[in-house]
C-alpha cells in the first residue's frame, strides 16, 4: 500500500505541491518492511534518505471472537527518517513526508484483507533531532492499530 501508485511517492508529491516546498520522492527501495535503527541501517547498507520503515511493534490476541485461532490487534509503526546537513528546514521536511504517510492510511481505512481491518485512527510522535545520517536527522512514528480476525 506505501509502495503503490497512490502510495508514499504519489502523496509526497502532494504534500510537496500543497506546502509549496521541495521533497526528494521516495523510491520503493526506500519503504522498508523491517524493524532497524538508524545505526545498524548505516552501518550494514548505506542507507537512503528520506526513509521509511514499517513494522508490527506487538500483536494482542484478545480473543474478541472466541472461536477464532487470532482475534485481536497489531500495533503498526512506520517509522519516517530524514537527514540532511542542515538544521534549517528538517522538521519542516519531517512533518511533510509523516503528512503523506498519514494521507496514504486516511485514503485505505477499511478492509485490508486476509482477515485485517483499518479504522483509521493513529498517533504520530515526533523525535527530537541529532547527530546521525548526513549530520542531522530527525524521525517520526507513525503508529496505529489493525484489528485482526484469523482462523
Amino acid at each position: 500500500m506505501l509502495r503503490g501508485q497512490t502510495g508514499l511517492a504519489f502523496s509526497v508529491a502532494a504534500a510537496a505541491s500543497r506546502a509549496d516546498v521541495k521533497l526528494e520522492t521516495l523510491e520503493p527501495e526506500q519503504v522498508v518492511a523491517q524493524n532497524i535503527g538508524f545505526e545498524t541501517a548505516e552501518r550494514s547498507a548505506g542507507a537512503k534518505y528520506p526513509s521509511v520503515y514499517v513494522y508490527c511493534e506487538k500483536l494482542s490476541n484478545l480473543q474478541t471472537e472466541k472461536f477464532r485461532t487470532f482475534s485481536g490487534k497489531a500495533k503498526m509503526v512506520v517509522d519516517v527518517r530524514v537527514s540532511q546537513d542542515r538544521l534549517e528546514e528538517i522538521q519542516r521536511r519531517l512533518e511533510l513526508y509523516a503528512e503523506a504517510v498519514t494521507d496514504v492510511l486516511d485514503a485505505h481505512r477499511g478492509n485490508w484483507g486476509a482477515g485485517m481491518f483499518y479504522g483509521g485512527g493513529y498517533e504520530v510522535t515526533f523525535n527530537a533531532i541529532r547527530h546521525g545520517g548526513k549530520n542531522f536527522m530527525q524521525t517520526a512514528k507513525v503508529t496505529f492499530d489493525v484489528d485482526i480476525s484469523l482462523g
